[in-house]
């Protein structure tokens, strides 16, 4: 979900006015800005920071494409170095983004460079970035069967399907609050660790990752097994469910992967 921002900050804004989030206690300010880092529009021109628009224009296409986004919703961040992140901007469809579009923010959500104000959704970008630092880059929006799920608070059931179960596994449901909000991002925080999968009560779903493009994979798992899930309870057969040991072998597996899962936590 997208909401109206002010218009379109300049190529550089002032990072004093009111209408930007200012860091909460804990945050990233305590560490930012951190010395030796590149300027924000060196940071902006780099070679890194290119491939990057590109990669968050090509899944944000491949969101609009298999309609897990409609109208201007849905919204892609990757972090860039040390400092900064890149983010998509508010109001604008994900199908028709270009390079220029893409903003620039330093880690408490202040925009330096790009033509368009950034997504309205940033904050619960920044606490996932805050809360685990091996999320780099996450993409939220709105998939019908994963958002289904979200509209009754529930998830599917796990231990059905074994690629499921090495890439994302048990998902969390976070209490509804007003998207956009504060109170919105910190839905996720207790969740962020264990969860590369998260859904958002009444709204949509997040994942994170460490790259946009495995991010963008986990939605499309997720929503898929939902689906999977759906017909398979129309056929009207009992599901079969893997035995606990096999659960355990997918789990070393995800293990090696560097995947979380809440059921390895403390192991």
């Amino acid at each position: 979900m997208e909401q109206t921002l002010d218009p379109p900050l300049e190529q550089k804004a002032d990072i004093s006015q009111p209408s930007q989030p200012r860091p909460a206690p804990g945050s990233f300010s305590e560490t930012a800005p951190i010395h030796g880092d590149p300027s924000p529009l060196t940071a902006a021109s780099s070679p890194e920071a290119h491939a990057l628009r590109m990669e968050i224009i090509s899944v944000g296409r491949k969101l609009w494409e298999r309609q897990y986004v409609d109208g201007n919703g849905g919204n892609i961040s990757v972090r860039l170095g040390r400092s900064y992140l890149l983010c998509t901007p508010t109001m604008m469809s994900k199908r028709d983004m270009e390079p220029a579009d893409i903003c620039l923010s330093d880690l408490d959500g202040n925009i330096l460079a790009g033509d368009r104000a950034r997504t309205s959704e940033l904050l619960l970008h920044l606490e996932i970035y805050r809360s685990n630092p091996k999320a780099r880059a996450v993409v939220h929006c709105h998939p019908p069967h994963a958002t289904a799920f979200a509209m009754t608070g529930t998830v599917p059931p796990i231990g059905l399907i074994s690629e499921y179960e090495t890439s994302i596994g048990p998902a969390a449901v976070a209490p509804y609050e007003t998207p956009g909000t504060q109170a919105f991002a910190e839905t996720v925080r207790p969740f962020v660790r264990d969860h590369n999968t998260i859904l958002l009560s009444n709204h949509g779903i997040v994942c994170w990752a460490d790259t946009v493009t495995h991010a963008e994979w986990f939605v499309e798992t997720f929503d898929t097994y939902c689906k999977t899930y759906l017909i398979a309870q129309q056929i009207g057969k009992p599901l079969k469910f893997f035995p606990e040991n096999k659960i355990q072998e997918l789990l070393e597996i995800k293990r090696r992967l560097g995947l979380p899962d809440v059921r390895m936590s403390g192991r």
